[in-house]
């Protein structure tokens, strides 16, 4: 597997040491260890470095495996492993791709900045068309949002729909969000009983999973990320996109207002889904996976049913 060697730019994500690197490589195979097992793994070089790629996906159903493939798009500082909550459902009913994005801690290499809305579009198509998929069901959380959202407004071509977990790109990142990110972090360090308190009021499940808790802080530890937070999409971006849209939003999110968004979006996005998760903040398709799961599914199903050449621009 390519190696980062950028170790002296300061543009590009890079890893500590070596050591640390791959301390946190087996911390993040514990935890993709707790989802659908893996079939395959590979490399897609873009001009930006190479994208780490998993595949999960049904075994042994044919229908299941010619229907049109799932992307996953995790958060931001961290990898595919993320997605164990989610990861079982989708597979049984479809071949799933999960990407580690250069830049943040995992897998993948990163050589060039793709922070830019037009890179990071670039980006992600260019992964695509190594991996040979035409037609994608595009699914992105938090930072992952916002590069499924801005996929959908500059490079619409391959994407069948996109779904934006509690994503960036509707709302500037204000202080409360970086406050629960460091607050969080912190917390990792409490001792036991404490951490199971303070994780029911952050909603952060990563202080109660012990697997997710190893993760974040070897992640933290091991990588240095080198970018800035993205900006919002602008509302003439948000109308030009024709892509059916399913926006899931934790009630008490951190990140953006659900409320405004569930009025804002569907006004802005013709034909957009967009619904609000109670009892969870900012990682509904971690506190309430299964309900997430159905509900993704649910859309994409009915979206594989439009007529062909309905389903975007």
């Amino acid at each position: 597997m390519p190696e980062n060697t950028n170790r002296a730019r300061k543009d590009v994500g890079r890893y500590v040491s070596d050591e640390l690197r791959d301390r946190y490589h087996a911390a993040c195979d514990a935890v993709f260890a707790m989802g659908a097992p893996i079939r395959s793994e590979t490399d897609v070089e873009t001009a930006f470095g190479t994208t780490h790629v998993y595949r999960h996906g049904p075994v042994g159903d044919p229908v299941a495996e010619s229907r049109t493939p799932v992307v996953l798009i995790h958060g931001a500082g961290s990898c595919a492993a993320t997605w164990y909550p989610n990861t079982p459902a989708l597979a049984l009913d479809r071949p799933v791709y999960a990407l580690d994005t250069p830049g943040d801690a995992n897998r993948s290499v990163h050589r060039e900045p793709m922070w830019q809305p037009d890179r990071a579009a670039q980006w992600l198509d260019e992964v695509l068309d190594g991996l040979g998929l035409d037609r994608v069901h595009l699914v992105g959380a938090s930072y992952g949002g916002w590069l499924v959202l801005n996929a959908a407004h500059r490079r619409p071509g391959r994407l069948a729909s996109v779904t934006a977990l509690d994503p960036g790109g509707l709302e500037k990142v204000g202080l409360r969000f970086f406050a629960w990110v460091f607050v969080s972090l912190f917390a990792t360090l409490a001792p036991k009983p404490l951490r199971r308190r303070i994780a029911a009021w952050l909603e952060q499940p990563v202080l109660v999973v012990p697997e997710l808790r190893a993760m974040a802080l070897a992640g933290v530890r091991a990588y240095r990320i080198r970018r800035p937070a993205p900006l919002p999409l602008a509302e003439d971006a948000l109308r030009s996109i024709r892509t059916p849209l399913y926006l899931v939003l934790g009630k008490r999110s951190l990140l953006l207002d659900p409320e405004r968004q569930l009025e804002r979006v569907p006004r802005l996005v013709q034909g957009a889904r967009a619904e609000i998760i109670s009892g969870t903040g900012h990682g509904p398709q971690i506190d309430h996976a299964d309900e997430v799961n159905r509900r993704m599914l649910a859309f994409m199903e009915d979206v594989d049913r439009l007529p062909a050449g309905t389903q975007s621009a």
